[in-house]
């Protein structure tokens, strides 16, 4: 299958980190794949530019609760620290990144993003990386963690922060190739 046949997840909420959101995205439809914005917030969400200054307001396109994994080829979690913090909380978005793990599919997450993979027990024994300040959270949970640029461990893609973007859709794209 080529990227273009390919149906990407974007779980995310209010707080989410903009470019974080937006850079993958737009690569991803560029290379003609289809992505939806999942959330359990309803209606729009409004994204930052780091964690105090507004950005712009996206549209969910449906509620993690309604969303299974068996729609998507991968999932995108992208940072912030206030999306990266509530995500963690929503049982429905904890399920959904457990289901995409069980089913072996592409899951990317970038700076803040990793924190519900802890939440989701799905990183015992993985390498990655993520913001540094996850890196106790991530341990904790089993994680080889690494300071780098872009880790790929499987099906599994994470990055550190915004100026890691580039590598990190570059392998979300290979990934999906």
């Amino acid at each position: 299958m080529a990227v273009s046949d390919k149906k990407v997840a974007l779980v995310l909420t209010k707080g989410v980190e903009q470019v974080e959101l937006t850079k993958p995205r737009e690569a991803l439809e560029k290379a003609g794949a289809s992505t939806t914005l999942i959330s359990p917030s309803e209606g729009t969400l409004q994204a930052m530019n780091g964690d105090w200054q507004h950005a712009d307001v996206f549209d969910v396109d449906l509620p993690v609760s309604q969303a299974k994994a068996g729609d998507y080829d991968a999932l995108v979690l992208p940072g912030g620290t206030l999306n990266a913090d509530s995500l963690r909380l929503d049982e429905n978005a904890v399920a959904l990144v457990k289901d995409f793990f069980a089913a072996n599919k592409t899951v990317a997450a970038i700076c803040h993003g990793p924190w519900i993979l802890a939440e989701a027990d799905v990183v015992r024994g993985r390498t990655m990386t993520s913001y540094k300040s996850l890196q106790t959270d991530l341990r904790n949970a089993g994680a080889d963690w690494v300071d780098s640029e872009v880790v790929v461990d499987g099906n599994l893609i994470t990055s550190r922060n915004p100026g890691d973007l580039d590598a990190f859709t570059k392998a979300l794209l290979d990934a999906l190739s």
